[in-house]
């Protein structure tokens, strides 16, 4: 497919262009990159192979249709495990200038980086003619920085910005189509779900297996009602909840595994960052004003 505009793979980790770059390897051979960190945005589009990906130490299976969105400093690396077929992938590297300049024009062009910034949800897939339209586009891409045509630079600008806002439209409506009184239903019973809950694991893994909904819809659905992401509702939840236990004289170490913290450390930290002092300081405070 189109092997003329195919690049030799390069191990290097850092962009030379102040904006983008994309590439499109197939290699027949693994190169073991190390786990890395970048400092700009890379899209990662999976066409072929037995691969699987690392992120934040998280192993994912890859399938032909997945894209992946990995910000600036996310620890990552792809990792081979066959090379009966080729690994094919098109990277689409951008830099927080660029994101910066295009979230100017409209913040509808950085959907996607807030997206993964907030949530940590970095694996969209597509179905295959969804995939073949975002092929289409990369190819078009590909093709104009190699042409020597009229207007290139110009024409190589329009067919970055209009790659871009495609991915972002794509997976907002894809995360959208839940009619408004079904969305209103949802939000409610997660409220319930992890009040009754509190004291358990309550990772988004698992409200997504409850409800039957995916983690990036769990995760917009409390970004839109309250402008927090899950876990941070959560933990406040629990602070809270903690704080009142020990108002009520339970000890401050039952207060803080009976509403789910795994550690004490943990709880400590959070609960000073939320209240300015720590839980002892907090529970004499209260107590002198008895």
């Amino acid at each position: 497919m189109k092997k003329k505009l195919q690049t030799a793979f390069s191990p290097r980790q850092y962009m030379l262009s102040g904006d983008f770059e994309i590439y499109y390897y197939s290699d027949c051979h693994s190169y073991n990159v190390k786990s890395h960190v970048h400092d700009y945005y890379e899209f990662y589009f999976f066409l072929e192979g037995d691969v699987s990906i690392h992120i934040h130490g998280e192993e994912h299976a890859l399938s032909a249709g997945d894209m992946l969105l990995i910000p600036p400093g996310v620890p990552h690396f792809a990792k081979v495990h066959s090379l009966d077929v080729p690994y094919r992938r098109f990277v689409f590297w951008i830099s927080r200038t660029y994101c910066r300049a295009l979230s100017g024009l409209s913040p509808d062009y950085t959907y996607l980086m807030r997206l993964a910034d907030e949530t940590e949800w970095y694996l969209f897939h597509y179905d295959l003619l969804a995939f073949k339209a975002v092929q289409a586009k990369v190819f078009r891409l590909i093709e104009e920085i190699h042409s020597e045509r009229f207007g290139k630079a110009v024409q190589i600008s329009v067919c970055v910005n209009d790659l871009i806002l495609h991915l972002n439209r794509t997976v907002y409506e894809e995360q959208h189509t839940k009619m408004p009184c079904e969305e209103q239903g949802l939000y409610p019973n997660l409220l319930r779900y992890i009040e009754e809950h509190i004291e358990e694991d309550l990772s988004l893994e698992r409200l997504s297996r409850e409800f039957y909904v995916s983690k990036y819809h769990i995760a917009h659905t409390f970004k839109a009602n309250l402008g927090l992401s899950v876990h941070q509702f959560i933990l406040k939840k629990r602070i809270r909840m903690c704080r009142d236990a020990i108002c009520s004289r339970t000890g401050i170490g039952e207060a803080c595994f009976m509403y789910g913290f795994q550690d004490y450390s943990s709880f400590f930290r959070a609960f000073k960052k939320e209240f300015g002092m720590s839980p002892k300081e907090y529970q004499e405070l209260y107590t002198k004003k008895e």
